[in-house]
């Protein structure tokens, strides 16, 4: 994932909660080609989208899990985001999903 992404992951990912809107969007995204993960055994696949939040150069990662939440994407970054972006359980934060 760091080789796609250029920058090396912060250990661990902030799961965000989708709004309703937000969920239809997320949707659309599973659509779109990403990055696909292969990992090594014992982790699950997905797809990974580049993204920015709140200002910070992070991806998506859309795991394919049977039964994963539709209203929940994971978020990677270079940095800690909960701590680099003051984040609380249920603070507000913008996701765009970049090219």
């Amino acid at each position: 994932m760091e080789e796609k992404l250029g920058f090396t992951l912060f250990p661990g990912t902030l799961n965000v909660k989708l709004t309703a809107d937000s969920v239809k969007m997320g949707k659309l995204l599973k659509k779109r080609a990403g990055f696909e993960i292969l990992p090594a055994s014992g982790y699950c696949r997905g797809r990974l989208f580049k993204a920015i939040l709140n200002g910070v150069e992070c991806a998506v990662i859309v795991p394919e899990v049977v039964g994963y939440p539709e209203n929940i994407v994971e978020v990677v970054a270079p940095v800690n985001l909960r701590e680099k972006l003051c984040l609380l359980n249920g603070s507000l934060v913008e996701v765009e999903v970049t090219p």
